[in-house]
């Protein structure tokens, strides 16, 4: 039970913070033998998180009704990602990825990439949000498929590259999540319905539960906390467990 309460910690917390939940949760399986992790709690997990974002902005997510061209540049943004990470993990390519040197050094050096985009002083709003904009947050996000990178850092980064204040970027690295978030659910059932091992347990609930509760309180709190200050905080928590990795495994 504490394997679950520690995973879906991890997940609520990291999946939405410029700090990469991938990196945090291989680093913790891996380190620590945790042998509970499994594909039905992989789902279990992403579903808490995706849910939590659905209810977060349900409002904005309305609004795309009225707004679909905004959905549209969403979606559109989202398509390399989703088809470069079908492939490395259709031809087994993901796993050369989840070396713990790789993770330590991505950790590292797009944490300080993150350093240098937030001193950015030109300040968009999501009113100039364009098509263009939205491509290229989409091909950043790729460099996601590393763990390490950070989903959300990258595309944050990104953000504060192309000038948009940090609210705004905070915003778009969100609603990239949703696609994001729904292709590998999909994909994960999807391979769950053909193993044909769907056995949910209380431990899925229990995950998803915990899941969707520290990714709300994730998302309502970073958002206050970006009011006041920026991201050199998680730049430097990067950086520090950047070091601690590659003093760990001796390098």
């Amino acid at each position: 039970m504490i394997e679950i309460i520690i995973l879906s910690i991890i997940q609520g917390i990291t999946e939405f913070l410029p700090i990469s939940s991938s990196a945090h949760l291989i680093i913790i399986e891996n380190f620590f033998n945790f042998n509970n992790s499994n594909l039905n709690l992989d789902i279990s997990l992403h579903v808490g998180s995706l849910l939590a974002v659905i209810l977060f902005f349900n409002k904005d997510i309305v609004n795309f009704i009225n707004n679909k061209i905004f959905l549209i540049k969403i979606i559109i943004s989202s398509i390399p990602t989703i088809i470069f990470g079908f492939f490395l993990v259709k031809f087994n390519l993901i796993d050369y990825l989840r070396d713990v040197k790789v993770i330590a050094m991505s950790t590292i050096i797009f944490a300080i990439i993150l350093y240098y985009s937030d001193k950015s002083d030109v300040k968009k709003n999501l009113e100039i949000f364009t098509l263009k904009d939205a491509v290229i947050i989409g091909l950043f996000q790729i460099l996601s498929l590393i763990p390490g990178v950070s989903r959300s850092g990258i595309t944050i980064t990104a953000g504060r590259f192309l000038k948009f204040d940090r609210n705004s970027s905070i915003k778009i690295s969100f609603f990239f999540s949703i696609p994001i978030l729904l292709s590998i659910t999909f994909y994960n059932i999807t391979n769950l319905v053909e193993s044909n091992n769907i056995n949910f347990t209380f431990n899925n609930l229990f995950g998803f539960a915990l899941s969707f509760i520290f990714s709300y309180l994730t998302l309502k709190y970073f958002f206050r906390y970006i009011k006041k200050f920026n991201f050199t905080i998680f730049v430097l928590y990067r950086i520090l467990i950047g070091i601690l990795i590659l003093i760990y495994i001796g390098l």
